[in-house]
């Protein structure tokens, strides 16, 4: 077994996808950075990787015996064991895992290029270690978008995307056709007329089938216009429109 030491991590905790678990340039200053004193390192078959990067799912009970309690974490000038906590890489893409003493990947960060490069040095000549687990075809949703709909966005641009989905998703449950209809034609103004003779599911289809691709000036003032006057949403919006946030 390889360790890394004195290893900077940001964690993100509850991320099923790892879009949303923010390499280092996307780092903020009020993030929560910790030190882990010492963290195993795995290296695992790609299939394996992107089950652990992109699920919370349980982690093979043969990997969590590995690493058991040989990561620390430093607080304090107190060296802290650890449960489960590791980082995995293929090869190619590399993340660091806390389980924080349950079986799945609760709590999910990238490293800083420096220790990347450390992993790729000391995983070069490693053979693959196989651990047995449960593939199963993942499912995307409006609450948890593939990939491909965030693909080249910044954080900012994630974050934002994903309150306009919740918000649409919530349009969804109101059942309400006027209502959809109005945001619809707040998108697509020149399509009025066609609009007004929609049912709701035709608008709000429509609303989202063209507004989940990409992200522009026209997505932000429609996600601001659906958050106001929503205190969850409000403070959601309200977060990413903080000085310096990328």
């Amino acid at each position: 077994m390889l360790y890394l030491h004195d290893v900077w991590v940001n964690w993100f905790e509850g991320e099923e996808n790892g879009y949303n678990v923010c390499h280092f340039y996307e780092w903020r200053k009020d993030d929560a950075i910790e030190l882990l004193d010492q963290v195993p390192v795995l290296k695992v078959s790609a299939p394996l990787f992107h089950y652990l990067e992109n699920s919370l799912a349980e982690i093979p009970k043969a990997l969590l015996e590995d690493v058991y309690q040989k990561a620390y974490v430093r607080k304090n000038h107190e060296r802290i064991q650890l449960d489960y906590c590791f980082i995995a890489t293929d090869g190619y893409g590399i993340i660091a895992i806390d389980t924080i003493g349950y079986h799945i990947p609760i709590r999910k960060s990238r490293l800083i290029p420096r220790q990347e490069q450390l992993v790729y040095e000391m995983m070069k000549e490693q053979e693959v270690r196989t651990y047995p687990f449960q593939q199963s075809e993942k499912e995307y949703h409006i609450l948890s978008p593939h990939p491909a709909l965030m693909s080249g966005l910044t954080r900012k641009e994630r974050q934002l995307k994903q309150l306009l989905f919740m918000a649409l998703d919530q349009l969804y449950g109101t059942k309400n056709v006027a209502e959809v209809r109005y945001w619809y034609t707040e998108w697509a103004p020149e399509k009025y007329a066609y609009i007004q003779q929609m049912s709701f599911e035709e608008a709000w289809n429509g609303l989202y089938e063209e507004a989940k691709h990409g992200w522009s000036e026209r997505h932000v003032h429609l996600c601001e216009r659906l958050v106001k006057g929503q205190p969850f949403f409000e403070k959601l919006w309200e977060m990413e429109q903080e000085p310096k946030v990328n």
